[in-house]
């Protein structure tokens, strides 16, 4: 056994179904040993969507997604992927290919410290020195990326270790580093203080953040706010913590948030922050939540708490095993009179917009979408003026929202509702887009054509990048710059040119129509949905 082959192993050891890439000379060891393998390798088109993919499928089915690209540019393409991941905490194995040992820092072709590199992307980095160092580094980046704050892993391989020979093959069956013990149980003690909190609360709200769905709390969040009937708002990483037709969810929080959830924010005076950072598009001001108000902020990462908002009580730990260990305590509490204040906010606060008749409103559209999608669907924002239409208006009931919501990377839709495609083949999985974004990954409907993902695709077309034109609109009185997207692809060609089915849709008398067919069968399909050039977000 190579070092090359040892690295398939040790992906087959780890359950590793499926790897995302891109390959060139550095990384030809890896790609030959897992021919031989039953792993399956999904050829992207460039190799930042690689990450993107890996994301999608770590983040529908929980387990570590992993990528491979050749060293030098394949390796800094990447970043932009790791870098995304990083900011929403998704757990990710990226192995990059490098030049020979003895070549590192001469400066020879394809050359890259992809290492220092993504230093301020990653949990942690691997260069590895010698092949019998691979079985314990990969169990190590397994690990690391998949518990505590999950994230990615970066490990780099010079081409020469993996052609070495190993003369054992040996995976340990256990982790054990000292450095690195993150904490999954909340203090008893601070237990016991949220839950008093709690019991004299008269307007307690929970925020839930991403940290929710990475620790697959959403059962246990439904189950403790209903108990104690605590409303619920979320982040925009928290969008389907709680099923949106809840009684008890009042919409996502921020600048761009749901006016009824900020109010319940502001008015609150009890405020339990859970997997959220505190950080500027959720919380702007972070004083009015450590105002006049206690604030519990439960977070697995306890670098996070107190970081941007001083709490009153601070709770490290996972959060499902910490709504577990609340559950336990039997309090009396009545929160019926905060609870029908919320409900009057959310019937009279609606903010009112007021689209052009003669196009289609996409607020209204995604909101259809959303509501004839399959009840477990998996619904792919990506970011612009589309993301933020549908934070607001898409209905999650079982399925998932998927979105980059820390980097607010473009292009993140299309590879990421693949990879979430390739996870849970069994769902419907819909990616929806501007059209400024779908062009930055339009590309990978090759890859969706060659490995037969049926995604399908919608694009939210306004001939400009809407969200940056808006703002110019705002705060330069109207002066566009660099934002017109003339020169377009016709989307009905590029559809046929991959083999997709294609529906345009202009008028909003059409809408049922299109969506019934949009989302009829399991096969791809390019909707273009035409709006106005100068709509905004509100």
């Amino acid at each position: 056994m190579n070092g090359a082959q040892a690295m398939v192993k040790c992906l087959e050891l780890e359950g590793v179904e499926m790897v995302f890439g891109y390959p060139g000379v550095a990384i030809c060891p890896f790609y030959d040993g897992i021919l031989d393998s039953d792993i399956r390798t999904i050829l992207i088109r460039t190799e930042q969507n690689a990450a993107h993919a890996a994301s999608g499928l770590a983040r529908v089915t929980g387990k570590v997604g992993v990528c491979a690209v050749t060293s030098g540019p394949g390796a800094t393409n990447l970043i932009t992927g790791i870098a995304t991941a990083f900011a929403d905490s998704i757990p990710l194995v990226c192995i990059t290919g490098q030049v020979n040992s003895e070549l590192i820092g001469s400066d020879v072709f394809q050359e890259a410290d992809i290492t220092g590199a993504a230093e301020s992307f990653v949990k942690y980095s691997y260069l590895v020195k010698k092949a019998e160092d691979i079985p314990r580094i990969f169990k190590e980046a397994f690990y690391i990326a998949n518990t505590g704050r999950k994230g990615p892993v970066l490990i780099d391989v010079p081409i020469d270790v993996q052609n070495a020979p190993l003369r054992k093959f040996a995976y340990p069956e256990t982790v054990n580093l000292r450095t690195y013990k993150p904490t999954v149980k909340g203090h008893a003690v601070q237990i016991k203080k949220v839950m008093d909190q709690l019991q004299k609360a008269k307007r307690p709200v929970i925020c839930a953040g991403g940290g929710v769905l990475l620790s697959g709390a959403q059962e246990m969040l439904s189950q403790f706010a209903h108990k104690y009937r605590v409303p619920v708002v979320t982040t925009m990483m928290g969008i389907g913590a709680m099923q949106t037709e809840d009684e008890l969810f009042f919409g996502m929080v921020g600048n761009n948030g749901a006016p009824c959830a900020n109010r319940a924010m502001n008015d609150a005076d009890m405020v339990i922050m859970v997997g959220a950072r505190v950080a500027d598009r959720a919380v702007n001001q972070p004083e009015i939540i450590t105002r006049d108000k206690v604030l519990v902020h439960m977070d697995v990462d306890p670098a996070e708490i107190g970081k941007n908002a001083g709490p009153t009580i601070p709770l490290v730990g996972d959060a499902k095993h910490i709504f577990e260990a609340l559950l336990e305590t039997e309090i009396d509490v009545d929160h019926d009179s905060w609870i029908g204040t919320l409900c009057e906010y959310r019937r009279t606060l609606t903010e009112k917009r007021r689209p052009d008749p003669s196009f289609v409103d996409p607020a209204r559209f995604i909101s259809k979408l959303s509501d004839r999608m399959e009840k477990d669907a998996i619904y792919v924002a990506d970011v612009g003026q589309n993301q933020i239409w549908s934070c607001k208006n898409c209905i999650v009931r079982e399925g998932k929202f998927l979105t980059s919501g820390g980097m607010g990377t473009m292009g993140y839709s299309i590879p990421a509702a693949m990879g979430a495609k390739l996870g849970l083949p069994d769902r419907q999985v819909v990616a929806v887009c501007g059209d400024g974004s779908f062009q930055m990954s339009m590309m990978e409907l090759a890859t969706m054509r060659q490995h037969q993902v049926p995604v399908k695709i919608v694009v939210i077309a306004n001939r400009y990048l809407g969200m940056v034109r808006e703002y110019q609109k705002n705060t330069y009185n109207g002066r566009y710059s660099v934002v017109d997207l003339s020169g377009s692809p016709d989307l009905s060609c590029i559809a046929r040119a991959y083999g997709m089915r294609f529906i345009r849709l202009e008028k909003s008398e059409e809408e049922d129509r299109a969506i019934e067919e949009f989302l009829r069968g399991d096969e791809s399909v390019l909707m273009e949905c035409v709006i106005d050039p100068m709509d905004v977000v509100k």
